[in-house]
């Protein structure tokens, strides 16, 4: 239940924002919030993250929904059944679906945050992608940890035959 109400949730959060935006914000003009690191920036973007494969939205618009099957469909070989994963999934689904309906609708995504940290400037994106690479990042941290805390039960086989020993 967590996974559908956070991927609905993040969905119609990241639409209602590129509504805002679309409504708003001038096309391509910035609008200052943090001035010389944050903007408010109006773009269309026909690609993926970055811009990459500019113009390939029907490619794209494929690839995610196989990707939301896969994910449906598969999510118990890949994630386990914990609050981290749960969390992770949901953020994952919900920004892809928010990115979808843009493509499906507009035949392109509508990205707005769009950052600058010194002379570098950060490719403008949104909150669908924000979730996505929240999510991927909960699911790499949290699968990371699992494999490696011993409060998780995986204790290394070298210590458990060393805890044998003790007690022996």
């Amino acid at each position: 239940m967590l996974v559908l109400i956070l991927g609905i949730a993040v969905a119609f959060f990241d639409q209602l924002t590129k509504h805002w935006v679309m409504q708003t914000l001038p096309l391509g003009d910035p609008y200052p919030v943090i001035q010389g690191f944050f903007d408010l920036t109006h773009v269309r973007n026909t690609g993926a993250a970055w811009g990459i494969l500019g113009g390939q939205n029907t490619a794209l618009t494929l690839l995610s929904m196989v990707m939301l099957l896969v994910m449906v469909i598969f999510r118990r070989s890949f994630l386990s059944d914990t609050w981290d994963h749960r969390v992770a999934l949901g953020l994952m689904i919900g920004g892809i679906l928010g990115n979808l309906f843009d493509r499906m609708r507009l035949g392109w995504v509508v990205d707005f945050l769009d950052f600058h940290v010194g002379g570098y400037h950060w490719p403008a994106f949104n909150i669908a992608d924000a979730a996505i690479c929240v999510g991927v990042g909960i699911y790499i941290l949290s699968a990371l940890w699992a494999h490696s805390h011993p409060l998780n039960g995986n204790i290394p086989a070298s210590r458990e035959a060393t805890d044998g020993n003790a007690d022996g």
